[in-house]
């Protein structure tokens, strides 16, 4: 699925869920935002299915996958880690989706993290597959300043993981401090050394508002959304 496609089929999906809404909300870093987005919304059938389509777009070209001669698509991956607990129903849905990717994505499989470990049973703090040994893609919703991010790389890496990317449902562009002028996101890939990506941006959701694809959301919000890019907006 391009780029363009699978944007127009799951932003309208995120306004009608309130996943994604317009206004002024007060973010835990004391911004003022025009928009918020919240993927604890995110659980209806049609919802799931287009963010596991979009994910899976991203998953299933550059820089996550590597072409033959013949032009077959190759993952470079072997697991999609979900950070608990947002990153584990995206995990879980993204792997199933991959199906319809092609043969050379038949062997990909989830893992997730548990907050706490358990004493019994099988034990152990991760569920689903192993991690030793493994290339590893960490798939999670948003990033705000990659504290979840950094935990979930030291849980990996414990397990004997190598963590090769990480693939986000939205980046807000936005620097880290007045300090920091990059995005959480550039950071966070400057300092792995692995591509980091995400399905939506700040930018993909003005362009929206821009052509009136956005119900509810006019030259009023446009605006706002320029002036807030103009003060809090990343150099990268």
């Amino acid at each position: 699925m391009a780029a363009e496609r699978y944007k127009a089929e799951l932003l309208p999906l995120l306004l009608k869920a309130s996943a994604l809404t317009f206004g002024t909300y007060t973010l835990k870093s004391g911004r003022v935002s025009p928009y918020f987005f919240t993927s604890s919304l995110l659980h209806t059938t049609s919802l799931l299915a287009a963010v596991a389509r979009a994910y899976a777009s991203v998953l299933t070209s550059s820089p996550f996958t590597t072409a033959s001669s013949e032009g077959v698509q190759t993952p470079t991956y072997d697991i999609l880690f979900g950070p608990a607990y947002k990153g584990i129903p995206i995990s879980a849905v993204v792997t199933r989706e991959l199906e319809n990717a092609g043969s050379a994505f038949d062997g990909v499989s989830y893992s997730f993290n548990r907050k706490e470990a358990k004493d019994h049973g099988e034990g152990g703090t991760i569920v689903g597959a192993p991690l030793k040994g493994k290339r590893v893609v960490i798939i999670d919703d948003v990033m705000t300043a990659g504290t979840a991010l950094r935990e979930a790389v030291s849980i990996i890496q414990a397990q004997g993981g190598k963590v090769v990317g990480v693939v986000l449902l939205l980046t807000r562009q936005e620097r880290v401090s007045e300090a920091e002028p990059r995005s959480a996101m550039k950071v966070a890939e400057d300092e792995l050394n692995v591509p980091v990506k995400a399905v939506l941006n700040f930018e993909d959701i003005m362009q929206a508002v821009k052509a009136g694809q956005i119900d509810g959301a006019g030259p009023e919000q446009l605006e706002q959304m320029k002036v807030y890019r103009e003060k809090y907006g990343s150099k990268d």
